[in-house]
């Protein structure tokens, strides 16, 4: 059955506005209902209908092209002369300058100047805008609760307590290893990586040289490219002039670059007098120029250079642990390290797991190897002094990393658990004097807080896929930067639980230094007491060896001989007393319990007993028969054998 229901309407009539009217309801169809149906009529109880009211929504993204920001700057040296004037001629200049003194508006200039200049003068000697009025309070512990940070940026799945600022890979095709790297020493808001392959027979012809300072503002690209001749494997900035970067290469020359002047290198060593191995470090020295460093390689040499000079190296040290002064002897060099606050001292982590410490003002080259430290059963990657207690160092090697005391030759005073994978790089924190970080090869950073936990990492995160190379924290303590084979380098914000004094660390941490030192003191002491005893034996007995005749064969088979038959003689008198006593034992005990009220047939038991005791004397004298038997045949032996 169709409903069909026409409206009609005019067509003067369209557009018309719609006029309501309110009027009963009119049924317009009525449908009677079919009994035939009510068969296939089916009851749903209870009856659920949904309705959706909201409205449809989209989304949409769109990706605005990135904004490249380019930083340019003009170094303005001197100005204001005037045109015939040249600022570089020394008496023009001064001739000037007394003529312009002379001027009466010049005077009168100053003069006014003078007064306003008096006025903020005295203001900042009223009001000192740089006092700290709440220094002297503690410092506020960390919450209970686990520190949080608010991520900036994710590269990839992290989940801890860092922010993953921004990484940055090796612009280049071919990936190289990001082996050193260096902070601005003021801004903190630069880093120069050193890039190069340390794999052996690895380079190919189309990798490039080149080394980067990355603009923590801008990292879409390096702000300045470093050209060496040669890959980089340390780069390190000058801490009194931050124009200035040296850097060390793998073909062993060492080269010092000037941002200022461009990606090239200002000056590089001759071949000749350089290293003959990759530079694994170059480190800036405390000198009134700013222009000293010292490096190492693993050639077992290091040397000192004036960047204003590089043509030949100011001194030069041997590392050999013989004192002989042999390179053929030398220990490689694989890291270097040298503290401001201790000028004359450094110490030189070696291929070998050997830390060399040494003085550079001693007398003579051998001297100047004052000790050594073994404990790693590898090449030392890191080797740092504690920023609050220089005498003691951490190092990093094999599955493990250790802290050491100056005061101890023999042994680490504490160690980390031996790894499954190996220890790459490691430093300590510039602010918490026992938390100190450590990279490993499977992409791990460890960052260890020994007054909190010792067994274990405090927090282990891991960076990346690929094995971690290199190290570097920020002097505030709060930016870390990793370095990858692959050329990445990830920073990441520490949360502030990591990087802020807690209340008592210091003396806590002096404390456990202390206590640890001397606990290897006395065990130290108690192994040199045992060697000493083992080695006092032992030259005892080889000196009763000395002293004790050669035997000949003849000798020996005659002694063996009597010491066995003196052997046999004692085992037989000891069996004779055995029995005798025994015989003796039960004639007393049957004279004791013999009654004397005895019946007539207890004589025959007394007269057994004296039988019994006459079979024992017989036995006894057969017994005393083999001895003497046995005694004579020695005899007969011993007689043949002086014949023989």
């Amino acid at each position: 059955m169709e409903i069909i229901y026409v409206y009609t309407r005019k067509r003067s009539e369209f557009g018309r506005p719609c006029s309501f009217s309110d009027r009963p309801a009119k049924v317009n169809v009525d449908i009677p209902p079919d009994p035939s149906v009510a068969s296939e009529f089916i009851l749903r109880n209870p009856v659920d209908s949904y309705v959706q009211h909201t409205s449809d929504m989209s989304e949409h993204e769109v990706n605005t092209e990135r904004v490249e920001v380019e930083s340019r700057g003009v170094n303005h040296v001197e100005g204001g002369w005037p045109k015939d004037i040249n600022p570089q001629e020394v008496e023009q200049t001064i001739r000037f300058r007394k003529k312009v003194e002379k001027d009466e508006h010049y005077i009168n200039t100053i003069t006014h100047l003078g007064t306003l200049m008096e006025h903020c003068v005295k203001q900042n000697n009223a009001i000192n805008i740089y006092e700290e009025y709440f220094g002297e309070e503690e410092v506020a512990e960390a919450e209970d609760e686990p520190p949080s940070a608010k991520t900036i940026n994710v590269i990839s799945k992290l989940t801890s307590f860092f922010n993953v600022l921004l990484s940055k890979r090796d612009p280049n095709v071919t990936k190289r290893t990001a082996t050193h790297l260096s902070w601005h020493p003021d801004t903190c808001k630069k880093l120069a990586v050193a890039y190069s392959s340390l794999e052996f027979q690895q380079n190919t012809k189309d990798m490039s040289f080149d080394s980067y300072i990355w603009d923590l503002e801008n990292p879409n690209k390096p702000e300045l490219v470093l050209k060496p001749s040669s890959p980089l494997v340390s780069l390190e900035y000058n801490p009194k002039d931050s124009h200035v970067l040296v850097g060390g290469c793998y073909n062993g020359q060492i080269a010092y670059w000037d941002t200022r002047r461009g990606g090239l290198p200002v000056e590089v060593s001759t071949v000749e007098v350089s290293h003959r191995d990759p530079v694994y470090g170059a480190i800036w020295l405390q000198s009134k120029t700013g222009t000293e460093c010292f490096s190492a390689s693993t050639d077992g040499q290091v040397l000192w250079w004036d960047i204003r000079k590089l043509s030949e190296p100011t001194e030069t040290l041997v590392l050999d642990v013989t004192r002989k002064g042999l390179l053929e002897n030398a220990l490689g060099a694989v890291t270097l390290e040298f503290e401001p606050t201790m000028p004359t001292k450094f110490m030189v982590g070696t291929e070998q797991g050997i830390v060399i410490a040494c003085n550079r003002k001693a007398k003579t080259p051998p001297e100047k190897i004052t000790s050594t430290y073994s404990g790693h059963h590898g090449p030392v990657y890191a080797l740092a002094r504690n920023p609050f207690y220089p005498k003691i160092f951490l190092t990093v090697g094999d599955w493990t990393a250790r802290i050491w005391s100056e005061e101890t030759k023999e042994s680490s005073i504490m160690w980390t658990k031996y790894h499954l994978s190996y220890l790459t790089d490691g430093c300590w924190s510039t602010v918490r004097p026992a938390v100190f970080f450590t990279t490993r090869s499977d992409g791990t950073l460890d960052i260890w807080d020994f007054l909190f936990k010792q067994n274990d990492p405090s927090l282990s995160l891991k960076v990346c896929d690929e094995p971690l190379s290199s190290l570097r924290l920020q002097d505030n303590g709060c930016v870390v930067g990793c370095g990858s084979k692959l050329g990445t380098v990830t920073l990441l914000e520490i949360s502030s639980g990591l990087c802020t004094l807690q209340r008592n660390e210091k003396t806590l941490a002096t404390a456990m230094f202390e206590r640890e030192t001397k606990r290897e003191k006395i065990l130290e002491a108690r192994h040199r007491e045992l060697r000493l005893k083992e080695r006092a034996r032992s030259e005892a007995q080889e000196t009763e060896v000395e002293e004790k005749p050669v035997e000949s064969p003849h000798e020996v088979l005659s002694r063996a001989r009597r010491e066995f038959f003196e052997v046999i003689e004692v085992e037989l008198q000891r069996r004779a007393q055995a029995e005798t006593q025994c015989l003796h034992g039960k004639v007393l005990g049957m004279g004791r319990t013999q009654p004397q009220h005895s019946l007539p047939w207890g004589r025959g038991h007394g007269s057994a007993s004296v039988f019994q005791v006459k079979d024992h004397a017989g036995e006894e004298a057969a017994a005393q028969g083999e001895e003497s038997q046995l005694l004579k045949d020695k005899e007969e032996e011993e007689e043949e054998k002086d014949t023989a």
